[in-house]
């Protein structure tokens, strides 16, 4: 089923005529459950992964002989959606309860070293035929592959991301790596994403307000104030709240490919290629959802009012405490490092 962006709430164009310069596209993914191949584009599906090529490990010295199992937490999910699918109003039974402490239960692996090479999870791979927004790979690959660490324990502060990106040639590749390495425990349910098939869609999009020219920036603030008031003066508390520029007309949520960066989190601060200086461009965003829960304005109309548990969070993937994963590529060398930022 495809996906469809309902219209934004109004014309920001026809409001700000000067950001028709700086409109762009990025594309929506529109992950949703289903059984992805190593052949298609994905989140959590198997990945096009030579059989003879050694998989990404994480060798960084951290704890990893403590945690849960990535069986359990698939296993822990579909047993909790089926109770609240079953019975919305009384959820898992008694037994279903002993069931889920069990799989919530953390294991610990014997004799585990800091530096064992730990598989590393095969977060997603993208197709650039499916996808519009995803900028070229170096070399003429075509498929972006997509993996990280499932424990918080990197860089200098020891709790930072250990993201590993990989380019290749799709049609280079024959037998494909089966079954695919999974690490024994995880740090954190968030690293381990539900199997999604993807639904590409290209939509408009604007810069991160604090990015814009100051006067034009400045003016879409107060416009937003002004409504805000308005809002207050009517005192109906049935009332929609209004719509905004950062969060209704600008930047869309979900996981996407291209366009502009959010920086609501903190202000924008410089990425620039650490090869070469050049400033990078957005190559994908991973969101821990895919709507807000306000609103909702970018909630596909496919997907109705999807009132049900967990109806905006179909990857299961959960970045830092409930935030965005921005990762950043260099235009001038797309073969050099990559980096990131979380919002």
């Amino acid at each position: 089923m495809t996906r469809t962006t309902p219209p934004r709430p109004l014309d920001v164009e026809a409001l700000f005529p000067e950001l028709a310069a700086f409109r762009g596209t990025t594309t929506r993914l529109h992950p949703r459950p289903g059984t992805p191949g190593p052949s298609a584009s994905s989140v959590g599906g198997p990945l096009l992964w030579p059989a003879d090529e050694p998989w990404p490990v994480c060798d960084e010295a951290h704890g990893r002989g403590r945690g849960r199992r990535p069986a359990d937490v698939h296993r822990y999910r579909q047993v909790l959606d089926a109770a609240w699918a079953r019975d919305p109003a009384s959820g898992p039974t008694a037994e279903e309860r002993d069931l889920l402490d069990e799989l919530r239960r953390e294991h610990r692996i014997p004799g585990a070293s800091e530096t064992d090479p730990l598989p590393l999870i095969g977060l997603a791979q993208l197709y650039r035929r499916d996808v519009p927004d995803l900028p070229a790979g170096p070399d003429d690959c075509d498929l972006l592959q997509v993996f990280w660490c499932p424990f918080d324990a990197h860089g200098p502060s020891r709790y930072g991301l250990g993201l590993h990106l990989r380019w290749r040639r799709s049609w280079e590749v024959g037998e494909v790596l089966a079954p695919q390495p999974r690490p024994p425990v995880v740090g954190s349910d968030g690293f381990v994403p539900e199997p999604c098939v993807l639904h590409p869609e290209q939509v408009v999009t604007y810069p991160f307000a604090g990015l814009l020219p100051e006067e034009l920036c400045a003016r879409i603030d107060a416009w937003e104030e002004a409504l805000e008031e308005e809002a207050e003066e009517a005192e109906d508390e049935d009332a929609e709240e209004p719509p905004g520029y950062q969060y209704d007309l600008s930047i869309p949520p979900g996981w996407r490919a291209g366009g502009f960066a959010s920086w609501h989190a903190t202000d924008p601060y410089p990425m620039d290629c650490p090869a070469c200086a050049t400033p990078m461009r957005l190559l994908l965003t991973v969101d821990s959802s895919e709507w807000d829960g306000g609103s909702g304005s970018w909630r596909p109309l496919e997907d109705g009012d999807r009132s049900a548990r967990g109806g905006a969070t179909p990857t299961q993937v959960t970045v830092g405490r409930w935030g965005e994963l921005n990762v950043f590529a260099c235009p001038a060398d797309p073969g050099h490092p990559h980096r990131w930022s979380i919002q």
